[in-house]
Parts: structure tokens; C-alpha cells; sequence
């Protein structure tokens, strides 16, 4: 891999790549041409081209990607095989959502506990993944080391419990509060979820056509 610095951008790229190449690869579609992908995508071929040239050399003149390879590349940069553990934190109505319907081992991230305060939750299972109380929060992150917490928590508890957190040693938070964490500590990394900016994004559209 070549050593540079690659750019949100493309980094926010890359899970697209790898959920249509695998879909590809589940039809049984054995290449691809970077046009036929980029048309699917809806972005440039070159721009397919450049965004995986940061990475190193992928595909053939004349044959294109080989589906299964790229997805497999692709998924190895992402870091899906390395089983990074997750926890949820917040099973009301939205956690609860996420733990009954996403699938988090499909994109490599092992999870099997969330954590609430509401006693009618604690000690119920979503899906085989069990509710914890919050006061056992210290005990297991000491205990499993998980790399990642959801956070689905009322907005005023999100930047003192991310904080909490990172002393904890979590490293990266998948954040649906609606507010902009943020931290000093080097080598920790947020991903804000608002879902008005999307809806607004489809009204703004909508609005010019």
C-alpha cells in the first residue's frame, strides 16, 4: 500500500465499492470493466481508477476487475476481516432497530451486547444480542476491549459518555445523537449519522427539479 495520505473522500468511497462489488459477486458476475462499475455507482471510470490507484494496482487492460479479487482487496482495506467488537449503547427505539435489522457481521463487526438503563430492557436479548445495565458498562469494555460503541443516547449524555469512553480505550464511535462529538485524544474517530442532513439533501432536490 502506498504511503499517503488518502482523503475522506475517498475513504467514504470505499464501503460503496465494496457493497456493489459485493452484490456483483452474489449475482455471480466474474468481471467488471470500470466503466460498467462506474456506471453502476454513478461516478466516473477515472475516478474509480485514481480512487483505488491510492491503494496500488488493481485490474487488467483489456479484462477490467476481477469481481471476487477487488471485493476481497477492497474488504481487506476496509479492515472487514479483522473482527472488531462493538457495542450498542441505547436500546430504546432506534437501537433497537439497529440490533433487530443491521447486520454487523456482514461488514465484519462482532457484536453481543448493548447496554440501557431502562430495567424493563436489561436482561432481554434483540437477536441473540443481549441488554446489559449501564452500571456494568467499566467491567465489560475493561473486560472484551470492544473497538466501537453505537451511540443512540438522549443528547445531553452524548459528549460526557463518548468521553467516558475513549478513557474506557474505545476507539471509534457510530453516533446518532444528533450532536458533533468531539476529543483531543489522537487515534480516535467519529462517524455523526444525522439523518435531517439526508432528508434535507433529498428536499434541496426536489425543490430545483
Amino acid at each position: 500500500m502506498k504511503k499517503q495520505r488518502i482523503s475522506d473522500a475517498v475513504i467514504h468511497r470505499l464501503p460503496r465499492y465494496y457493497r456493489h462489488l459485493d452484490d456483483l459477486h452474489n449475482k455471480g458476475t466474474v468481471r467488471i470493466s470500470s466503466s460498467l462499475l462506474g456506471e453502476k455507482m454513478g461516478i466516473t471510470a477515472s475516478q474509480i481508477r485514481q480512487d483505488l490507484s491510492c491503494f496500488g494496482e488493481f485490474g487488467q487492460q483489456g479484462y477490467g476487475y476481477n469481481v471476487a479479487e477487488l471485493r476481497a482487496e477492497i474488504g481487506h482495506i476496509l479492515g472487514v476481516e479483522n473482527g472488531h467488537r462493538i457495542i450498542v449503547i441505547g436500546a430504546g427505539h432506534l437501537g433497537h432497530a439497529l440490533l433487530q435489522n443491521f447486520d454487523f457481521a456482514k461488514v465484519g463487526f462482532q457484536l453481543d451486547t448493548a447496554f440501557d438503563i431502562s430495567p424493563e430492557l436489561i436482561g432481554t436479548q434483540i437477536r441473540g444480542v443481549t441488554i446489559r445495565s449501564m452500571e456494568e458498562l467499566d467491567e465489560y469494555v475493561a473486560s472484551y476491549r470492544p473497538d466501537v460503541a453505537v451511540l443512540t443516547v438522549p443528547q445531553n449524555e452524548a459528549q460526557p459518555l463518548a468521553a467516558r469512553l475513549i478513557e474506557l480505550g474505545i476507539r471509534g464511535f457510530w453516533n446518532f445523537t444528533n450532536v458533533e462529538l468531539s476529543t483531543e485524544v489522537p487515534g480516535v474517530f467519529f462517524e455523526d449519522v444525522h439523518f435531517a442532513d439526508t432528508l434535507l439533501t433529498l428536499s434541496y432536490r426536489i425543490s430545483r427539479s
